[in-house]
């Protein structure tokens, strides 16, 4: 069982399970990115606390470092949000960041731009994303996993109360930082389903042979059976530290699950698949990962169930697209019948359990980011996630008080204050 401790953070470092760490990031720079115009910033190899107001770019910080180790914001729904507002009126407006990571021979520059472009169309101009790493121009897939990071937010809470396009991403984008064929299986995967979408709305609306179907199903089969076996594994996972974390949260009263929820459940028919889709806190037992082949054949076997369905709707029905994470305490169903409290601290113990696996799987510990998240923690989970703190070489924490944080961390971090898109040296919190 998981065990906290009253040792001061320096002693708490020091007891922790050492992971080889290569790779940190020593610098980042900015242009142009949200309400940043210009920011060099060096970063320790330990703890640094960011101090501000609201909308002072705290946030705003992790982002980017996000973006540059997956590719991805955790918050923008354009990649327009991303350049800042005075660039739009350049020329040619663009936002860049730059991050230094590793040291010696395994030292790597990656950059991103993202330029603002005419398209000609009636939707006006897009985005283009530029990847250079050490100067060479690479697709913005081969960032990811060279800076692994775990990300702590408030509103990470909607892992635990929203929709599953979000529990699916989170999956994606932890697995696709500790393993690269994940992530090669996740884009094949993707242009597959897209390319079999566009050809049943082609049989729905105009006919032809289904046997069409047969290459886009083995194609979605194939990368399939790679992401529900990484998923149903990494579940499991999750489940087993989660689980334990838990226990130490809510001093042993309650017990977490989580459950794997695959579509197609190769436990379940294909009709029974269909009249699943949409309930899933109803669905049976956990999944267990099979055997790649097995999973394949049947999975094809289950397509083949659907076609007729699948034409009419012109959309696949079934597919580790519509798969699905469902949470658990004492057996009920936390996203129906939890509390609040329950929700939040699933949450906490779901993102320490990441940052475990995390280690685990690749022996290095990733870089910790939290936002502003200390503020909504009782003092019980404010001591579990400083012990998590004291487990990593570096993290980097935001928030708007210091009292946050007792003055022997503050005396250990390097803390900074972030004003307006500026970020300042604090020597000594008072």
């Amino acid at each position: 069982m998981y065990q906290s401790t009253n040792l001061p953070f320096h002693q708490r470092t020091a007891c922790r399970k050492s992971y080889h760490t290569t790779v940190r990031l020593n610098h980042l720079s900015l242009t142009n990115f949200r309400n940043y115009a210009r920011l060099e910033l060096s970063l320790p190899d330990r703890l640094t606390v960011f101090q501000g107001a609201n909308a002072q770019g705290k946030t705003n910080l992790l982002e980017a470092i996000h973006l540059l180790a997956t590719g991805r914001s955790p918050r923008a729904t354009a990649e327009r949000e991303l350049i800042n507002w005075l660039a739009l009126e350049d020329p040619l407006p663009y936002a860049r960041l730059v991050g230094e990571i590793g040291e010696g021979r395994a030292a790597q520059k990656l950059e991103l731009v993202l330029e603002l472009v005419a398209n000609g169309g009636s939707n006006g101009p897009r985005v283009r994303k530029q990847v250079r790493i050490d100067g060479v121009p690479k697709r913005a897939l081969d960032l990811v996993g060279r800076l692994r990071v775990v990300l702590f937010l408030p509103e990470d809470l909607s892992l635990v109360t929203g929709g599953p396009a979000g529990r699916r991403r989170y999956l994606d984008i932890a697995l696709c930082q500790i393993a690269p064929t994940y992530c090669r299986a996740l884009s094949g995967y993707n242009r597959a389903v897209s390319q079999r979408n566009a050809l049943l709305k082609r049989l729905r609306e105009h006919g032809g042979d289904p046997g069409q179907l047969a290459f886009w199903n083995t194609r979605l089969a194939e990368h399939g059976s790679v992401l529900a076996h990484r998923r149903a594994q990494a579940i499991r996972a999750l489940d087993r530290n989660a689980a334990e974390r838990h226990l130490a949260l809510t001093a042993g009263v309650e017990r977490l699950r989580l459950a794997y929820l695959p579509s197609p459940d190769l436990a379940l028919t294909p009709e029974e698949n269909l009249r699943r889709a949409g309930h899933l806190a109803e669905a049976g037992p956990v999944y267990h990962a099979r055997a790649r082949e097995e999973f394949q054949e049947r999975f094809l076997t289950q397509l083949r169930g659907i076609q007729s369905r699948e034409i009419a709707a012109g959309t696949s029905l079934i597919g580790p697209h519509r798969d699905d994470m469902a949470f658990a305490v004492d057996d009920r169903d936390l996203r129906t019948f939890g509390s609040r409290g329950q929700q939040r601290t699933a949450t906490l113990a779901l993102k320490l359990a990441e940052l475990q696996m995390m280690q685990d799987e690749t022996g290095e510990s990733p870089l910790l980011l939290l936002d502003d998240v200390m503020s909504e923690l009782d003092a019980t989970r404010r001591h579990m996630l400083l012990d998590a703190l004291a487990g990593v070489a570096q993290a980097l924490v935001t928030t708007t008080d210091w009292g946050d944080f007792s003055p022997e961390l503050l005396a250990q971090a390097r803390t900074m204050r972030v004003e307006g898109g500026r970020v300042l040296p604090v020597e000594q919190v008072h």
